[in-house]
């Protein structure tokens, strides 16, 4: 079965604006992500990719934009199911002042139990994103064999639920995993069972240092939707 590729968007307007954007348009990369984007085709150059799927959100797809320059042949194929989470009510909020609503202690410590007002549960999204990578997995297999490798280009709980998956964990232990912008997560799939060959791995160590916490980011808490990786 093939390898899958996942990687986080680069760093966006919202992460540093300490927003959670969700589905909200025109949430776009900032400096930072841009430049982790364009860095992004030599960090892959040795990879060989038989297609890239993407969320449609706008930061995906310019997060993938160098890559599809360098290597125009790659075909893109958009997958709303590894979207963002519908965070419903909470999009386009700071996280600063959702981290005060009772609803947070449950998406932090049981978010299998977890819905957003307005929105969808973590359930539901988890469910969407499993789905989506098994009939992707098929279809790789079945057009470019079982050895090929191809990519996706998604979110910070999409990726974060993903890899709670193919470790076998329950949905309630994911916030335990953390993937910066633009960082690379490598799963390998087999009739059997998934490894889990890389975990957000970013070529950058700057986010291991001591900094201060972001705002709406508490000490214990992971960041919804995914924090704004090292300054």
């Amino acid at each position: 079965m093939p390898m899958l590729i996942l990687v986080r968007h680069g760093r966006s307007t919202a992460n540093t604006a300490g927003v959670l954007a969700g589905w909200t348009p025109g949430v776009a990369l900032d400096e930072r992500g841009t430049a982790q984007a364009a860095a992004l085709p030599g960090r892959l150059a040795g990879v060989p990719l038989a297609a890239a799927v993407t969320s449609p959100l706008q930061r995906c797809r310019e997060t993938l934009a160098p890559l599809l320059a360098a290597r125009p042949e790659l075909p893109l194929h958009p997958d709303d199911r590894i979207g963002e989470c519908h965070y419903g009510d909470w999009s386009g909020r700071k996280l600063a002042e959702l981290a005060d609503e009772p609803l947070m202690n449950i998406v932090q410590q049981h978010p299998s139990a977890a819905a957003f007002p307005g929105g969808e549960s973590m359930r539901a999204m988890h469910a969407r994103a499993v789905e989506a990578v098994r009939d992707w997995n098929a279809r790789i297999e079945s057009e470019h064999g079982a050895d090929a490798v191809y990519l996706m280009c998604s979110h910070g709980d999409i990726i974060k639920a993903l890899v709670a998956d193919a470790l076998g964990l329950h949905l309630d232990l994911f916030q335990r995993i953390s993937v910066e912008p633009c960082s690379v997560t490598a799963i390998r799939y087999t009739p059997t069972r998934p490894f889990l060959v890389r975990l957000g791995d970013t070529g950058d160590f700057a986010g291991l240092a001591p900094r201060e916490e972001n705002s709406g980011h508490r000490g214990g808490d992971a960041a919804v939707g995914g924090d704004a990786g090292a300054p």
